[in-house]
């Protein structure tokens, strides 16, 4: 009973096979020159497994009987039904078997019939260059076959005329259901030789056939002289001449010509133009590169191209390449490292965004940044504090000023940070910084030592919350602020948050990859020796010259106070007399 059940599908392959065996030995395989072909296959859901299965066959019993190759017939598939797939395209294979390969692994789409958007897709991709398609001045015939069950359920006659328009030759195979008025539209004429109406298995065979045979014909270039220089081209019924790569055919038509593009004084290179066979190709001098457009040239940047170690910043010169420090700072004697802030004290934090808009591999760019920060500070428990928070939708203090007392520590604990990735709350990171980070809990210096608080914050958003609050708080309470911008930041939101005035106060960045530019202006201002904190030196309020100089000041405070009171007091008095003298 098991054997019977399986008969219909024994019956079926025992049926395709003769067909297949019979167009694969039916003569010797076509030779008329190159060929793009591209089969387009409906594969919706009218389609039966039985019927596709025949066009699967039908296509792996045609492909063995044409001389496929890179220089001969190209092929390619796609399939349709309410979108298109390709199959593989013309450049994708040049062996059969490849070819064949992929066939049988097809899996049908099982949807609508969109004959037209198939149509469409084939003659603007698959027989494109990019897919594989000579080019149109190579003059290869393109011939598309469309294989389909019914009626298609968009418009063909329209894009069809111009698939025609564009020198492709469609063939159109209709399988039982298939609507003859849209095999008609879709098909080029002759009409008879083009459309082709399958009611039987034996007519999909005589089609292949059919087709195989148009393809097939007189070899014009194999069998008589044609003279050409070159390459003879075959089409059915006719040849024409072609020449190789670097030449152009002569007014005869047959003969080639090397062609020098570069003395036609129109190739537009900068420096050098080279002639190649594709063509005129620009080459740039030594020290420079070919930009993009692929004619001009720019000198070698070589501070992007080396390690050059430069503690500031590279400058390119040509061939070669120096460092240079900011504007203030000599440079020293290994001819990469600047002097750093000399007997600066300072107590820096810095708010650093870690919203999801950075993103990871920006975050890692930020960090880096900061730590290019920490190189121009001279980081110690008397010197400069460092201490770092970073934000989004919450706040977190990464390390408080008192923690690390050298620059190595601070650099390994801000590339040991963990990026939040959520919102952007500015406000509150704000509101952390004035009511936290700066407390001497956290490490900050008291206020009696007169040493400059300094925050900086880096963003690259719009902020979530309100920060106008927070930002104003944080001057009032003497923090210098700076702030950084990236990207999207605001510039409305940068100058609320820094300290005035907002030119040496704000710095913006288009991207993350050029941030360093900033690092000029931010260590001419947080540096103490260049910037507000000029000429501080620790001092205790205790020691005899500033208890005296305290002293002083308090006595001219009140007797200025007292001065003023006795003003107070005889304008008081006038009053009283004026308001006697008026009863």
């Amino acid at each position: 009973m098991r054997g019977l059940l399986c008969s219909p599908l024994l019956m079926l392959l025992l049926f395709l096979q003769p067909w297949e065996t019979q167009l694969q030995f039916a003569g010797p395989r076509c030779r008329t020159g190159p060929l793009d072909l591209v089969f387009v296959i409906d594969s919706s859901r009218s389609v039966r497994p039985f019927e596709f299965e025949t066009m699967r066959q039908f296509l792996v019993g045609l492909l063995r009987g044409l001389d496929v190759g890179p220089n001969a017939t190209r092929v390619g598939v796609i399939q349709y039904s309410s979108q298109v797939q390709s199959v593989f395209p013309l450049g994708a294979f040049s062996r059969r078997e490849d070819m064949e390969r992929a066939i049988r692994a097809l899996v049908p789409l099982a949807q609508g019939t969109m004959t037209g958007l198939a149509i469409q897709y084939a003659m603007n991709v698959a027989f494109s260059v990019a897919e594989g398609a000579r080019p149109p001045e190579a003059r290869v015939p393109r011939v598309a076959v469309i294989v389909t069950d019914g009626r298609p359920q968009d418009r063909v006659a329209e894009v069809a005329a111009q698939a025609r328009a564009r020198g492709i030759e469609i063939y159109a195979v209709g399988v039982q259901r298939a609507d003859v008025g849209s095999l008609r539209a879709m098909a080029s004429p002759p009409l008879d030789e083009h459309v082709f109406l399958v009611e039987s298995f034996d007519l999909i065979q005589e089609f292949g056939l059919q087709f195989q045979g148009r393809l097939c014909g007189k070899d014009l270039c194999a069998e008589g002289e044609h003279g050409c220089q070159h390459q003879c081209v075959s089409t059915p019924g006719t040849f024409h001449c072609a020449c190789n790569p670097g030449y152009q055919l002569a007014a005869d038509n047959k003969s080639c010509l090397a062609v020098d593009h570069c003395s036609f004084g129109n190739h537009s290179c900068q420096h050098e133009c080279v002639s190649t066979f594709g063509g005129p190709r620009c080459y740039c001098r030594e020290g420079h590169d070919l930009l993009p457009d692929g004619r001009s040239c720019q000198a070698r940047d070589l501070c992007n191209g080396v390690d050059h170690g430069c503690e500031f910043q590279c400058v390119s010169e040509g061939l070669s390449y120096r460092c240079l420090c900011p504007k203030g700072q000599q440079l020293q004697a290994d001819g990469k490292s600047c002097n750093r802030c000399r007997e600066g004290h300072v107590d820096l934090v810095l708010l650093v965004d870690g919203s999801k808009s950075v993103r990871p591999q920006n975050f890692e760019l930020v960090k880096r940044f900061v730590n290019q920060i920490v190189d121009f500070l001279d980081v110690s428990p008397e010197g400069t504090r460092v201490g770092l928070v970073q934000f989004s939708s919450r706040v977190r203090t990464e390390f408080p000023l008192g923690r690390y007392g050298t620059a190595a520590e601070v650099k390994q604990a801000v590339l040991a940070v963990e990026y939040m990735e959520r919102g952007t709350m500015t406000g509150l990171a704000l509101r952390h910084m004035v009511e936290h980070s700066f407390s001497e809990a956290q490490g900050a210096r008291p206020r009696a030592l007169n040493v400059p608080r300094v925050g900086l914050v880096f963003t690259d958003g719009r902020s979530q919350d309100d920060i106008s609050v927070w930002a104003a708080r944080a001057k009032e309470e003497g923090i210098v602020m700076y702030a950084v911008g990236v990207g999207k930041a605001v510039e409305e939101e940068l100058r609320q948050i820094a300290s005035e005035p907002s030119e040496l106060h704000v710095s913006y960045s288009p991207d993350f990859g050029t941030m360093t530019h900033l690092l000029d202006n931010l260590r001419g201002s947080i540096c103490p020796e260049e910037g507000i904190g000029a000429g501080t030196e620790l001092q205790s309020p205790c020691e005899c010259e500033n208890l005296v100089e305290f002293q002083g000041r308090t006595l001219g405070a009140l007797e200025k106070l007292t001065q003023n009171l006795a003003q107070l007091t005889a304008r008081l008095e006038d009053l009283e007399n004026q308001l006697a003298t008026q009863k």
